[in-house]
This record gives C-alpha cells, sequence and structure tokens, in this order.
C-alpha cells in the first residue's frame, strides 16, 4: 500500500480485501486524508506514526489483529468524530482526552488487554501498583544479585582453598597399601560374610551386590560382581586399575581384590573396601520412609556438615583430574557412589565406569575404551557433549 505520492488524496477505503502485513507507514505523508478505513482484513502488528494526519475525522481499524498501545498522539486529533479500534489485540492504558473522552467517538470493545479510559467504556482499573511491583521487585532482584554473587564467588574461593589443603594431606603409599592389592580367598569372604547373607547384605547395584563383613577383625565392605551382568568384568578390571596406585582421603580405600572360583566352579570376582560406617550420601539426602521413625530423624544433614561434604567432593576430583598418577574421570557421580565415614567424611566411590585420559592411558584396554563413542555413564550423570557425539 504504497500510496505516499498521493498528498492530495482524502479518503481512503480498502475495508473487507484480505489485506495483511503491517500497515504501512507512507499513509502518514498523507497530510490531506480525512477517512481511512482498513477494518475487515488481515493487518497485523502496531499503529504506525500517523501524527501528521490532524484532518482525520473517522479512523476505521476494525476486526484486525492489531497490537500493542493505542498512539497516544490520537487524543490530540481534534477533528476525530469516529475512531473504530474494536476486535484487535491492543493492550495498555486508552486515553481520556480528545476523542476518548466521547463514548459515542470511539469503540475499543474486543480488546481484552485494554484497561482504564471513560467510565462509558466499561474497561477494568488499570492495575499500576502491579507494575510498580514487578519494577521494584525486579531492582530488589538486581540489588540482591550482586551480593550474593560476590558470596557465591567467595564461597568458590574458599572450597578451592580447602582442596589445596586437604590436598597436602592426602594419603601416601604405606607399607600396607603397597600390598592392598593382595588377593584373598574365596573361603575367607564366605566367613567374612557368614556366607553371604542378606543379613549383610548393604546394597545392591548395577554389576554386583555389596556385602558387610569382617576379615581379621577389621569391619570391611564385600562387593560380589555378577559376571553374569554385561560390562561387569570390565567394570572389575576398571575398578582395580583405577584405585591400584591412587590414595586420596576423600577416595574410598581398596584394600584387597579376590579373582578365583567360587564351590560351584563359575568364576569369581569381588573387591574389598574399607567399611563406611555413616552409609552413602543417598540415604542421607533421600531417607528410606520404611526405616525405624527415630532412624530417620538422626539422618538430617545439617548445613556445615553439607559444605564440607561438597568440599570433600570436590577435593576427590580436583585430585583424580590433576594430581593423580594417571588423569582420571570418574563418569558415574552420584549420591549413592559418594560414602560417608564416621566422621561424615565424603569418599568417592565405585570406580567401575572411570575413564583415562587417552593421552596418558597405559593400557590398550583403556585406550579402547576412551576412544569408544558408548556411553558408559548412568543415565542422568552422562556429559550432554558426549550424548551429542553418540548421536551425532
Amino acid at each position: 500500500m504504497e500510496v505516499a505520492k498521493l498528498i492530495n488524496l482524502g479518503y481512503l477505503d480498502v475495508s473487507k480485501n484480505l489485506l495483511s502485513g503491517e500497515i504501512s507507514s507512507t499513509l502518514g505523508s498523507c497530510t490531506s486524508l480525512e477517512t481511512l478505513r482498513l477494518g475487515n482484513n488481515f493487518f497485523n502488528g502496531a499503529i504506525p506514526s500517523l501524527n501528521f494526519l490532524r484532518g482525520l475525522s473517522e479512523l476505521d481499524l476494525v476486526n484486525n489483529s492489531l497490537s500493542g498501545e493505542i498512539p497516544v498522539y490520537l487524543k490530540s486529533f481534534i477533528l476525530l468524530q469516529n475512531l473504530n479500534l474494536s476486535f484487535n489485540n491492543f493492550e495498555g492504558v486508552v486515553p481520556t482526552q480528545g476523542a476518548f473522552s466521547k463514548a459515542s467517538k470511539i469503540s475499543v470493545v474486543g480488546n481484552n488487554k485494554l484497561c482504564g479510559g471513560i467510565a462509558e467504556l466499561k474497561l477494568p482499573k488499570c492495575n499500576f501498583k502491579e507494575d510498580e511491583n514487578r519494577r521494584s521487585n525486579s531492582a530488589l532482584t538486581v540489588a540482591l544479585s550482586i551480593p550474593f554473587g560476590l558470596l557465591g564467588l567467595a564461597l568458590v574461593g574458599c572450597v578451592l582453598y580447602l582442596c589445596q589443603f586437604r590436598n597436602r594431606r592426602k594419603y601416601t603409599p604405606s607399607n600396607s597399601s603397597k600390598n592392598s592389592l593382595l588377593r584373598v580367598s574365596y573361603q575367607t569372604l564366605v566367613k567374612a560374610t557368614d556366607g553371604f547373607s542378606s543379613f549383610n547384605l548393604i546394597s545392591v547395584g548395577s554389576f554386583g551386590s555389596v556385602y558387610k563383613g569382617v576379615i581379621d577383625g577389621i569391619i570391611v565392605a564385600v562387593k560380589v560382581l555378577n559376571l553374569l551382568q554385561h560390562g561387569a568384568l570390565k567394570s572389575f578390571l576398571f575398578e582395580c586399575e583405577a584405585l591400584r596406585n591412587i590414595r586420596h582421603r576423600n577416595l574410598v580405600k581398596l584394600i584387597t581384590t579376590c579373582s578365583t572360583i567360587d564351590y560351584q566352579g563359575h568364576d569369581f570376582k569381588a573387591l574389598v573396601y574399607e567399611f563406611m560406617v555413616n552409609g552413602s550420601l543417598e540415604e542421607w539426602l533421600h531417607p528410606n520412609c520404611n526405616e525405624d521413625l527415630s532412624n530417620e530423624e538422626l539422618k538430617k544433614l545439617n548445613l556445615l556438615q553439607r559444605l564440607n561434604i561438597i568440599t570433600d567432593v570436590v577435593c576427590a576430583l580436583n585430585y583424580l583430574h590433576n594430581h593423580a598418577q594417571s588423569p582420571i574421570v570418574h563418569s558415574d557421580l552420584k549420591p549413592s557412589n559418594i560414602l560417608l565415614d564416621k566422621d561424615m567424611t565424603g569418599h568417592v566411590g565405585d570406580f567401575g565406569l572411570a575413564k583415562f585420559l587417552a593421552d596418558h592411558a597405559t593400557h590398550d584396554l583403556f585406550v579402547n575404551e576412551t576412544s569408544s563413542v558408548g556411553i558408559r555413564e548412568t543415565i542422568g550423570y552422562t556429559a550432554p557433549g558426549e550424548y551429542a557425539l553418540i548421536y551425532s
């Protein structure tokens, strides 16, 4: 609708023509227009700048899809006798001056988001307080975000400092730890766990079950691999390799292993860990409702304990990524794999899905595994980039 050159045009009626798109701003150049009828079309967007059409006596925009606020300049059109804005999507405040001061000159029905105007229009009152509250809430959010952001940075700095401090206290192999992977017999584990009794069963995981046992007077946790489960053997090999040379106060200590044949002649493989008296973080974050109420009440972490456990986990990961002999990625970090000792110190465990970075891998098996594009992590704990790698 390019009519800018028709400066002497006084009447324009294109109603009911199925026109669409935005109303051309060039209409503002037709300064002689007195009647402009664009109703019953499919125009959208806001009303363009028509503030030079001071001679308009009729402006009909009924039944389109126009939106935005009603232009304030229309209230200064003193010759305007008929302004029909009905059945559009206008919003905001309706003026009360000029043509808007008489209900006989204006129609705004069918615009559910309009408010204010003269009483005869029967529009809802404008809730300026709500807008003010929104602005004040936004200002409050900005004001609070700065100090809390600085507090967050300070907490991150504290955690990193604690990690550096704790790394100086990391385990170093002692005479006993050098022999920590000497294998025990199947008979020893049977006796230690009372024949792998269900009474001693601690948990059941993807690749096996964990039992509480006693070996030479020391309480231990025995993880028996279910070798019928696909990937269980690799999980055993990865865990042995991962824990063979790493020592840190925030990693679960592998005491020994067992790789033999059971009484039925089947392959048997187990890992023996230092026992964690307070179980897993999962049990503390999501207590079992079936437990006694007295026990459930005890399993509540205060803020300081939570911060300490977070720091323990960060320190463990920092050690694995940056200070271990071969950098290791855990790949399955979740609350059930974070165990708590008697002092509520966090220990990261279960390295069955650990990844050795390919550049530092020392065995062909692990080089092959790290170069594989298969997803091995627990669903929900896999890095988004690995999903993209699989499906690209």
